[in-house]
């Protein structure tokens, strides 16, 4: 007799576990409910499909060419080291550094320029929006030369507003559950074929869906903790104080001598990881984990948020890891980094009306903030830095 993994006992006909998975919680907060009940181990039936698949890989990822959700062999490896070496290795990185330099000079500006219009030198400003706009023009630029101004954003019917709200509401979708997962004949809508066209736009949506919203949303979360421990945000500013001064902006360089720094974005990826769960693992063969027997073709998903907050089975790992972990995490890490530095040298930020941000989660592939973030920044810096970007 085997092992066997323990499993939730309410299974319907047809969708099996997936009517767990609805709702309005996050999925990660979920199956942490679930692991607290039935072990750190568990299995979840999801309908009649055999392996299970999910809508968003097939339909808005060009069934499944999109690489991070493409199974293991030779077209995965492929594309992610084409996507590796070509974009997001040390190398490469330090030849287009301009591009992000320059989107986080553009960015200080808007927001020192922001800051002046108000009533005594400050001004009420969407910071979550703004984060926005500044990483999707990095991730555009890099990957199609291509920027948007602020006053283009503006424009309710723009190219970028349509493009922006499209991924938000893909990144949206990418993070839920519908029951054509579990019931492939409710599908109406059949993609087939990897061709050089469906590789390169797969591809190009992957890298912004994983990009740029979850690098702004990552930079969010960090501003709404620090907001809500001001004396955390003093800290990080008198760091910056005296190891970079006031008479310069932080540079890149400066980031390996910011240890409090660190130590905050550190922490805001472990309460908010960027990929709360990670992508479908499967079995290629049977095996045994944590004592139980798991048959080849079993799908196996991580809850890395659960995992973040669980003192018995506790493990950081806030871009998963092993051969499918974030290829991206250096570049990523470089912007979290230098623009939370810039953002806390460069301005006094404050809640409006000293209201404590509210951390309600939203759902979505990117655990993003339900709510948009709103705070009051005046300039802290001489006019010059800002001027002279």
């Amino acid at each position: 007799m085997k092992n066997r993994i323990p499993e939730p006992s309410v299974s319907l006909p047809l969708i099996g576990h997936l009517h767990l998975l609805s709702g309005k919680e996050t999925v990660c907060k979920k199956l942490a409910t679930m692991a607290d009940k039935y072990g750190p181990l568990f299995s979840l039936k999801l309908g009649t499909r055999n392996p299970p698949s999910f809508g968003g890989g097939r339909h808005m990822g060009y069934n499944n060419s999109i690489f991070a959700l493409a199974p293991y062999g030779e077209y995965w490896r492929n594309i992610r080291k084409m996507v590796t070496i070509e974009l997001l290795s040390s190398h490469r990185l330090e030849k287009i550094k301009h591009i992000r330099f320059s989107e986080m000079d553009y960015y200080i500006k808007d927001l020192y320029g922001l800051s002046r219009s108000g009533a005594g030198n400050c001004a009420k400003v969407t910071i979550s929006e703004a984060l926005e706009q500044f990483t999707f023009n990095i991730n555009l630029r890099m990957l199609v030369g291509k920027r948007f101004s602020g006053s283009t954003y503006a424009e309710v019917n723009s190219e970028p507003r349509r493009y922006e709200k499209a991924i938000k509401q893909a990144i949206y979708l990418f993070g839920i559950f519908v029951l054509a997962d579990a019931l492939p004949y409710l599908e109406c809508m059949d993609i087939q074929g990897h061709t050089r066209d469906t590789i390169v736009k797969a591809t190009t949506m992957i890298l912004t869906l994983t990009g740029g919203e979850s690098t702004s949303v990552t930079i969010t979360w960090a501003l709404s903790l620090l907001l809500n421990h001001p004396n955390v945000l003093k800290a990080a500013q008198e760091e910056l104080d005296r190891q970079v001064g006031t008479e310069r902006w932080v540079e890149e360089s400066d980031i390996k001598n910011l240890k409090y720094l660190q130590a905050i974005v550190k922490e805001t990826l472990r309460l908010y990881p960027p990929g709360p769960i990670t992508g479908i693992r499967e079995a290629t063969q049977d095996c045994r984990i944590a004592g139980y027997d798991v048959s080849k073709g079993t799908r196996l998903i991580v809850n890395l948020w659960k995992l973040h907050r669980d003192p018995r089975n506790f493990e950081y790992m806030p871009f998963s890891s092993g051969r499918r972990s974030c290829p991206g995490i250096t570049f990523r890490l470089q912007v979290v980094h230098l623009t939370a530095a810039k953002l806390i040298q460069g301005f006094e930020i404050r809640t409006i009306d000293g209201m404590a941000v509210d951390m309600e989660e939203g759902l979505g592939l990117a655990l993003p903030k339900l709510n948009p973030l709103e705070v009051v920044l005046s300039p802290r810096l001489r006019s010059e830095l800002y001027e002279g970007l």
